[in-house]
């Protein structure tokens, strides 16, 4: 599949301009999570099933987006403007940040039990931040290399420096501040149609797509095993949703596989490039990792371009 190259109308180059820094570093937790594109599928759509136990989020995606219309076009431009603010360059993703915000100010709305929405409650931000941290890091952990609770824990914490420009107030810098921030929502979660839909939709549209069907299940069942037992429960997936012995070998394969073997054209190796850095820099080991970044901080081009991020990084 071609990689898209625009967002919002804006064309996206993450090559360039060179040395212009990311909000995250090369050797981030963040980076090395989000590098793995079948972890971040599972991801995404365990994030989007937490959103949608809320019957606010629910009600403001489902009735404010293309999702029944397009739903294949809609999940890859949600990951996408990700993929910008985790790779991008700082200004890149500042703008595109931007945009999303003011779509957001327009999107307000009533549930069907008359409860009043805003794209822009800190709260719903609070929660839609947060389920993406937790989707990102539990897909790669359970599928594609088993992380350290520490290492967990620093991804929650890395993922704080770029989610206050969205407006998110509240964001969890651990695993068990995310299950905190859970636990105080979990009285109004709530089992729904649209989740069934939703879920009908991963496995069977073939809008877009090449991945067989047999796949797109083993997906989904992936990212609904990576769900809080509490919210599964709450949310009335039951045992057809569970991840077969072979469903789970074919996942971690493919995971594994995807986090050995470069995409050199995706937006994590174009911005080791930008960088200064091989496009295969992610897919490499530890110490080659280190000895490149070594080299390249104690160039003044990388200095100039954290002074810029120092800048740049909000609060």
């Amino acid at each position: 599949m071609a990689e898209r190259t625009s967002y919002l109308g804006w064309k996206m180059d993450f090559t360039h301009p060179a040395g212009e820094p990311s909000y995250y570093e090369p050797d981030s937790m963040v980076w090395r999570v989000s590098k793995n594109p079948i972890t971040f599928a599972i991801g995404g759509i365990c994030a989007v099933l937490l959103e949608f136990a809320d019957p606010r989020i629910r009600s403001g995606v489902w009735d404010h987006s293309t999702y029944k219309v397009d739903p294949v076009g809609r999940s890859q431009r949600t990951g996408y403007a990700a993929s910008i603010g985790t790779y991008g360059p700082v200004s890149g993703a500042r703008r595109v940040i931007s945009g999303v915000n003011k779509m957001h100010a327009r999107v307000e709305g009533d549930t069907p039990d008359g409860t009043h929405y805003r794209a822009l409650d800190t709260a719903l931000l609070d929660w839609v931040s947060a389920t993406a941290s937790y989707g990102f890091i539990s897909a790669y952990s359970r599928f594609a290399a088993p992380m350290t609770q520490e290492e967990i824990d620093t991804f929650y914490k890395e993922s704080q420096a770029l989610v206050a420009l969205y407006g998110v107030k509240e964001c969890p810098a651990s695993e068990q501040d995310f299950y905190a921030m859970m636990m105080k929502l979990e009285p109004g979660f709530e089992p729904h149609q649209i989740v069934f839909d939703f879920l009908d939709i991963v496995q069977n549209s073939n809008k877009g797509r090449s991945i067989p069907g047999f796949v797109r299940k083993y997906i989904a069942c992936a990212a609904v095993d990576i769900l809080p037992p509490a919210v599964r429960e709450r949310l009335q997936l039951g045992k057809e949703f569970d991840l077969s012995p072979v469903g789970r070998l074919v996942v971690k394969g493919f995971a594994k596989l995807a986090d050995i073997i470069p995409n050199k054209q995706g937006p994590a190796a174009q911005a080791c490039e930008r960088l200064g850095l091989p496009r295969k820099f992610l897919w490499l080991n530890a110490k080659k990792q280190q000895a490149l970044l070594a080299e390249r901080r104690a160039s003044a081009d990388w200095k100039a371009s954290a002074e810029y991020l120092a800048e740049q990084v909000p609060g």
